[in-house]
């Protein structure tokens, strides 16, 4: 992995518990900025399966209104039924290769909607917005 020099002006409270931290765990300083950055990060996207990706990384670039519009989003009642039902009939008998594929790609979309709702709460949160619980999403303006 390549890594950049940089040069960061601290406020010195900062830097004490900083400093203060690397010595109560016995790591270097260096350690304890670089460890305190990632912590601090927008939320990364690399450890999710590949084909959402692209979907997730389109989301670093929106604002907070468009993600919170991401965030509120919901799926139709008639996806979420026709999902339940086909999930209900590939527990109880054997289904079509019709089926299987419908299936697969609600649960395609299913997946992504939900890791994109995910994404948008964690960036919005990050950017400093009190975010509150999923089941009370849909009552905000």
């Amino acid at each position: 992995m390549t890594s950049r020099t940089i040069t960061l002006d601290l406020p010195e409270n900062l830097y004490v518990r900083l400093q203060q931290a690397a010595q109560a765990t016995q790591q270097s300083f260096d350690a304890i900025l670089l460890r305190a950055v990632q912590v601090g990060s927008p939320p990364g996207w690399d450890d999710v399966p590949a084909e959402f990706q692209t979907d997730l990384a389109a989301l670093d670039r929106l604002d907070d209104a468009a993600l919170w519009q991401v965030a509120r989003a919901q799926q139709s009642e008639a996806e979420m039924t026709r999902y339940q039902t086909l999930l209900d009939n590939n527990a109880n008998r054997t289904i079509t290769s019709t089926e299987q594929d419908e299936l697969d790609q609600l649960r395609m979309a299913f997946d992504r909607h939900m890791l994109r709702k995910a994404q948008a709460l964690a960036l919005l949160r990050w950017r400093g917005h009190q975010v509150p619980p999923p089941d009370q999403l849909h009552a905000l303006p």
